[in-house]
């Protein structure tokens, strides 16, 4: 099994991190890079929701101290008992994580989840209709938050593991939370028992996300080409060709405006599937619309998207520093300055911004200085040759080869 284990991790910078919790799976993940000889440092989330959770971090501490490895204990008090705290506790995990291996010089960090996890997922994601993305369930890695995420485990069954960690006489600790049926993964968990003699077992589930996930890099690739052909980056927004959008395959259509909305938004995650379908359908009657803080303008030649202003209406920063997760803007000098919205009034004091050819819409949005309630800069809106306005983040990969202005 080590070998397994060294061959789905692939060539990997070390150390490498490994997240353990002390549950039976990221144990035996921390077992199996032992046996390979593999350098890493652990770290554990201490989510402060049991309260055991304290007590299980010192025993994988204790566990590391025996084999030689660093541990960090990584600690998350920030719910106030509002929301989907199961999400909430997810993208803390994931936060603080990839903060420690950053600062670490860690490139990338291992995950305990397995084939078990991954059929589980594809039985969850099918409640939800989910489509040929969602149906790929969890990669086996993922570049999220500056940290490259492997999941070495995937095509190991938890029993596997079990046996393995039996044959070492390695214990771990049992979470009671698996056995709640308050969760639905657990809901899931006894629902795959049931469906087994219809021979829809883990390995089963597990290959329909591996090939949903082949067909969606199918998928991608031909995403990709289409936005080769009619899409271009202007001033912070995704510019579509009318005409090529509407004769592109739905699924492609979907795929574009979902790369478009998640990256003009800075969204970690694309809209649902029909609000999207309504906008493409608004489109080809020539009309557009909001989503998921954007605006999509419909031109006859052109599909604009662009963001929406009132969804950046309370965002401020300071020159030189991230505004609305996107624009850096630059200039002569920062004190007592603030970057935030156009808007309105801003849009006021610029009378030639028509000269710029970009639509009212997107200049609404768009970031400018202000000394309080006066307007010092709009790089985009009233170009002066002192400030700028430069885009901070990636292309979404479709659009990666589109022309930037």
């Amino acid at each position: 099994m080590p070998d397994r284990f060294r061959t789905a991790l692939g060539p990997v910078d070390v150390p490498l991190g490994l997240a353990v919790s002390g549950g039976g799976d990221s144990v035996a993940m921390l077992c199996l890079a032992m046996d390979a000889r593999f350098p890493v440092s652990v770290v554990t989330v201490d989510h402060g929701l049991r309260a055991e959770a304290a007590a299980e971090a010192e025993w994988v501490g204790r566990l590391c101290a025996r084999f030689g490895v660093p541990h960090k204990v990584l600690r998350w008090r920030e719910w106030d008992g509002s929301g989907n705290l199961q999400d909430q506790a997810r993208r803390a995990r994931l936060r603080l994580i990839s903060d420690w291996a950053k600062s670490a010089g860690i490139e990338a960090v291992a995950l305990g989840h397995t084939q078990d996890d991954q059929a589980e997922t594809v039985l969850l994601r099918l409640a939800r209709r989910a489509g040929v993305d969602g149906l790929a369930a969890m990669a086996p890695t993922r570049r999220h938050l500056g940290v490259q995420w492997l999941r070495p485990l995937l095509a190991i069954s938890r029993e596997e593991l079990r046996d393995y960690l039996h044959s070492r006489d390695q214990d771990w600790i049992e979470d009671p939370s698996n056995q709640s049926m308050r969760f639905d993964r657990v809901k899931a968990r006894v629902a795959l028992g049931a469906l087994a003699s219809l021979g829809i077992d883990n390995a089963v589930l597990a290959g329909v996300a591996r090939q949903m996930a082949e067909a969606r890099t199918a998928l991608e690739v031909q995403t990709t080409q289409a936005a080769r052909e009619i899409a271009l980056i202007e001033a912070g927004d995704v510019v579509l060709d009318r005409a090529g959008f509407l004769g592109m395959p739905p699924e492609i259509q979907r795929r574009l405006l979902v790369a478009a909305l998640a990256w003009v938004g800075s969204a970690e995650y694309g809209p649902r599937a029909e609000p999207v379908r309504e906008l493409i359908a608004a489109v080809g009657r020539g009309k557009g619309g909001p989503l998921a803080g954007c605006r999509v303008l419909c031109r006859k030649a052109s599909v604009r998207v662009t963001r929406e202003a009132q969804a950046v209406i309370d965002a401020v920063a300071a020159p030189g520093v991230l505004w609305d997760h996107r624009w850096i803007v630059t200039g002569a000098e920062i004190n007592g300055l603030q970057v935030r919205a156009l808007g309105e009034a801003g849009l006021r004091d610029c009378p030639d911004w028509r000269e710029t050819g970009f639509p009212r819409a997107s200049l609404l949005a768009s970031p400018a200085v202000w000394r309080g309630k006066e307007l010092v800069a709009a790089p985009l809106a009233r170009p002066d040759g002192v400030w700028q306005a430069k885009l901070a983040i990636d292309l979404p990969a479709p659009f990666l080869s589109a022309l930037s202005h």
